[in-house]
This record gives C-alpha cells, structure tokens and sequence, in this order.
C-alpha cells in the first residue's frame, strides 16, 4: 500500500485490458482539497495515444494501485484536436518570418 502521493510517481500504468499506457511523470493537485485530481502520464504508447504525447489521467479512472497502476477506463484512442497541428504550423511560421 502507498504511504506518500510521490510513491505514485515513476509506477507503469495499464489499462483494463492489460495494454501499457505509460509511466507517471507527475501529479496534478488540488491543494485546497488537498486531494490527487490525476496522473500526468509521459512517453504514452503510441498505440493508444496520438504521437505519444503525455496525457492526464482523472484519478477516478483508476481502479487499483500496487506494484502497478490500473485503470478502470481509458478511451481505445486519444487523438489530438484537429486543427492543432495546423495551429502549431502556422504559429512557427509566424515565429520564423
């Protein structure tokens, strides 16, 4: 059992069909709750996450911690808003001129 929210940090994260999501990198906290809202995941499996980029798991998606950390839910596919990466495009033109 954990003893300290840090101990979060650094677990492998699984989904409830056993596929490997990622690792945690960082926590998101409420401080005036003093309360874990979610897992920052980084380096995520491209198979389940667009290019790989780190997500934010809602702490009420998990659905067991220990040597590992499972989720209850997870969507089969996270992609990126459209439009962002034509955003992002325009924005480094921009920034170049």
């Amino acid at each position: 059992m954990l003893e300290e929210a840090s101990e979060f940090i650094g677990l492998q994260v699984y989904t409830n069909r056993g596929i490997y999501l990622g690792t945690v990198n960082n926590l998101v906290v409420d401080l005036d709750e003093s309360k874990i809202q979610g897992l920052f995941i980084g380096e995520t499996n491209p198979l389940l996450v667009e290019n790989s980029k780190a997500v934010n798991v809602p702490y009420r998606w998990i659905g067991a911690v220990g040597d590992i950390i499972l989720l209850k839910y997870f969507p089969k596919k996270v992609a990126l808003k459209k439009g962002s990466a034509a955003k992002r495009e325009l924005k480094t033109e921009i920034q170049s001129v």
